[in-house]
């Protein structure tokens, strides 16, 4: 076995003596448990969480479908970017959704505008569509759709082959097509990236690298 149990542990006593669990002496990817916990991915608010190791290729089609709870109005939700202008970026700033493509010729953006700023950032579940289909970009919001027209007809491909950053960037990465650097804070499930009849669930606990992510379970819905 080489990965770790995705559960919660306490009253452990060695030779009858009562671990320490309070203040251990060095720690990496605990978290504390929770009293009441839900099916998702906790993202602390801290770091991100990196998928597709070899580089994930949008082109000219890909539909992404996720659910997020967060009472943060800010916060990067997915970016995959090249090292030229092509990218595609997902994220919330001020309590807006935006859906930026750049297919190399300029980035386009759809947003969603909720009627209160709070609104989507309510510590309830949301559900997110976004799709990329040659050069129209369209994003869906618990059922809300918004289009957006795109100049730029004659790109339609956005030639990507870098990995897919979940929740937030490292420094020293570039991502052409988010303008935020904040890492998200609450919980995601349910991440499919669908390419013509191929759907793909992304399960964090498979990522390649975690930084400040729990990806089996989500603290209870906060009141």
């Amino acid at each position: 076995v080489t990965h770790s149990i995705p559960a919660c542990i306490g009253n452990m006593t060695i030779n009858s003596k009562p671990l320490d669990d309070e203040s251990p002496v060095s720690i990496f990817a605990v978290n504390k448990c929770y009293v009441t916990v839900q099916d998702g991915t906790f993202f602390d608010g801290s770091g991100f969480a990196v998928l597709v190791r070899e580089g994930y290729k949008v082109r000219s089609d890909v539909n992404i479908t996720l659910e997020f709870r967060t009472t943060v109005v800010h916060g990067v939700l997915l970016g995959v970017s090249s090292a030229k202008v092509d990218a595609i970026g997902l994220e919330i700033v001020n309590g807006k959704v935006l859906f930026h493509v750049n297919n190399g010729a300029g980035r386009i953006t759809a947003m969603y505008e909720p009627r209160g700023t709070n609104s989507l950032c309510d510590g309830k579940w949301h559900k997110l569509q976004a799709n990329k289909s040659k050069h129209r970009i369209s994003l869906i919001i618990d059922g809300n759709l918004v289009q957006t027209d795109n100049p730029y007809i004659q790109s339609t491909s956005a030639d990507t082959n870098n990995p897919i950053y979940v929740g937030g960037y490292p420094a020293d990465v570039k991502q052409n097509c988010l303008t935020s650097k904040i890492s998200f804070h609450g919980c995601l499930r349910n991440l499919v990236l669908t390419k013509g009849q191929q759907a793909e669930l992304f399960g964090f606990s498979r990522a390649f690298d975690l930084r400040g992510v729990f990806p089996h379970s989500c603290p209870g819905a906060e009141h």
